[in-house]
């Protein structure tokens, strides 16, 4: 099959890798991971690498998510051997634990620039940051605020990094993580929630793993700005990431989820968005409007035929 917004050679680099995507253990969405329902438009059938996959919007919220995606443990090998192999060849360079470093720094003091007005009004002393991988971010925003970092990834070999700069690890998906009643003065959930399998269900533990008056910070890769930018819904979606929001529906899941925020920034790199969060009482009629919703589809269904 010929893929119109993949380049002939970047396609090369990626089947020279020989992940077969159709052959891994999948699971089908019932329901609609924000609102529970289980009316969903089908948006597209194959992502920015080529693999066929199937891409659909919650007819209700808008929320979009691969259906089927692949189990956790499919992921859990997935991020264990083949990730970076795969965003390397997708990007034609090499990107590893070691070549994200200085991205990682630059990253981290932006994030901790945005914070900075309330870590200093409260009394933060220990920091999570799950999907962590190396530790750079938690390295440097625990050096900013003199804070005990832990980081939570299921990439044993990235966690190797962190130990190495003296920070906890803990090995595996948040989903699976039993904290035993331990709770955390600051979170953050770094260009992660898009990996998650369960993003409501992983918001809601986080609330959990929050100090009364702690923070969290997450950050989305803005659907709309993504195939926006692409001028492609397929190019904007990756079997790395189950789930795609817009700010609508993030928002609306923080809220459902007992998050109270702050403030939002759109990152100088004008495609992610993120959020400082306070813990606030959980609102569970949070939606997007229908006007939203329907223009989100009337959008979607654009970009696919502007250059047809």
């Amino acid at each position: 099959m010929k893929f119109s917004h993949i380049p002939d050679d970047r396609l090369q680099r990626i089947r020279a890798l020989g992940y077969d995507y159709s052959l891994q253990p999948k699971k089908w969405v019932q329901s609609c991971n924000l609102c529970g329902e289980t009316d969903e438009t089908i948006l597209t059938h194959f992502d920015r690498y080529g693999y066929m996959v199937t891409a659909a919007g919650c007819s209700v919220c808008g929320l979009t998510f691969l259906n089927p995606m692949m189990t956790e443990a499919a992921y859990g090998d997935f991020y264990s051997r083949v990730y970076r192999p795969l965003v390397s060849a997708y990007h034609g360079r090499l990107i590893n634990a070691q070549t994200i470093q200085d991205e990682q720094v630059e990253y981290a003091r932006a994030l901790g620039a945005f914070v900075q007005p309330w870590i200093e009004e409260r009394r933060i002393q220990t920091l999570l940051d799950i999907g962590g991988s190396t530790g750079v971010v938690a390295r440097e925003v625990s050096k900013m605020y003199s804070l005990e970092a832990a980081v939570l990834d299921p990439a044993a070999n990235e966690l190797d990094w962190a130990a190495k700069f003296g920070m906890e690890t803990i090995t595996g998906f948040l989903e699976q993580y039993d904290s035993k009643g331990r709770q955390f003065d600051f979170v953050t959930l770094c260009q992660t929630i898009d990996h998650l399998t369960d993003s409501s269900g992983s918001l809601r533990k986080i609330r959990q793993l929050l100090s009364p008056e702690g923070l969290f910070f997450v950050d989305i890769v803005d659907f709309r700005a993504a195939y926006l930018r692409q001028a492609s819904v397929e190019g904007a979606v990756k079997i790395d990431h189950p789930y795609y929001f817009t700010e609508e529906t993030v928002e609306a899941m923080l809220r459902r989820s007992g998050f109270s925020v702050l403030q939002k920034s759109y990152a100088v790199d004008h495609l992610h968005v993120g959020y400082i969060c306070a813990p606030g009482e959980a609102c569970q009629g949070s939606l997007p409007t229908r006007e939203a919703v329907r223009e989100f589809f009337r959008e979607v269904r654009f970009i696919q035929n502007a250059r047809l």
